[in-house]
């Protein structure tokens, strides 16, 4: 491609959360090779970026839209859903056509006229839900934010932040939670200060030197990250399959809209 040349690569956003030209490609290879980690060897990612950019994809969408079955670095079989097929396409017809549209406008000279405006966040975190329900205070509201069946995050937001991101029940917005804000216990009747109760299985944990890195699968096809320290994940023998509760403060959820 010539410098200065006019090119287009779709990103398709909705509030803090985009979705690109490269995770709507892992999804194709995934589609294609039935396999995660063979994906991720074609897109020059790593097992472990592949499985991140899945497990975003999946929580940013309505239903999954990739399935996989567990099996680690050396296999494990994976699908794409009928929604990943669906999402795929008209990712792929939006992308030609506004490569058909900026070819006409190059043409024309009006290349100039376009530049780029990126949202990015810092939190692990990125879960797409319906607003299910407002609770106003005198100073700060209460929202409760679906994003599963059954599983409800609930935020505390100012009222003016309610006001100005214009939430109503039935409204889209996305919860955006740091991992290292994310507390994980096991046994039942738990009593804490925190908000969220949110119960879950473990899908994956990665270990590092000082941290893990704890996913749980929280239903709907939904996961949520949690980074804790290596001596705590050990010390409560978190492992694949645990049933365990995550913990979260609601004034550590952020909500962002479209």
């Amino acid at each position: 491609m010539a410098d200065g040349e006019l090119s287009a690569s779709l990103t398709v956003r909705r509030g803090a959360a985009r979705v690109g030209l490269e995770r709507i490609a892992l999804v194709q290879a995934v589609g294609e090779l039935g396999s995660i980690s063979a994906a991720a060897k074609r897109q020059g990612l790593s097992y472990k970026a592949a499985w991140d950019a899945i497990q975003a994809l999946n929580n940013l969408f309505d239903a999954p839209l990739i399935e996989a079955a567990p099996g680690g670095r050396a296999g494990g079989a994976a699908r794409v859903t009928s929604r990943g097929e669906e999402v795929v396409a008209a990712f792929r017809r939006v992308q030609a056509e506004i490569e058909g549209a900026l070819a006409k406008l190059e043409a024309r000279g009006a290349e100039d006229l376009f530049w780029s405006l990126g949202m990015r966040t810092s939190a692990r975190n990125a879960l797409r839900g319906e607003v299910a329900r407002i609770s106003p205070g005198a100073v700060n509201s209460e929202v409760a934010l679906k994003v599963a069946d059954g599983v409800e995050i609930v935020a505390i937001l100012t009222r003016r932040s309610v006001e100005e991101l214009d939430l109503a029940v039935g409204k889209p917005a996305i919860a955006l939670i740091k991992s290292s804000f994310v507390l994980l216990a096991k046994g039942e009747n738990l009593r804490t200060s925190a908000r969220n109760h949110i119960a879950g299985r473990v899908a994956r944990r990665e270990d590092g030197a000082v941290t893990s890195e704890v996913v749980l699968d929280i239903g709907g096809g939904k996961t949520l990250t949690a980074t804790v320290t290596l001596e705590s994940a050990t010390a409560l023998e978190f492992a694949v399959g645990d049933a365990v509760t995550a913990l979260i403060k609601a004034p550590h959820v952020i909500l962002a809209v479209e």
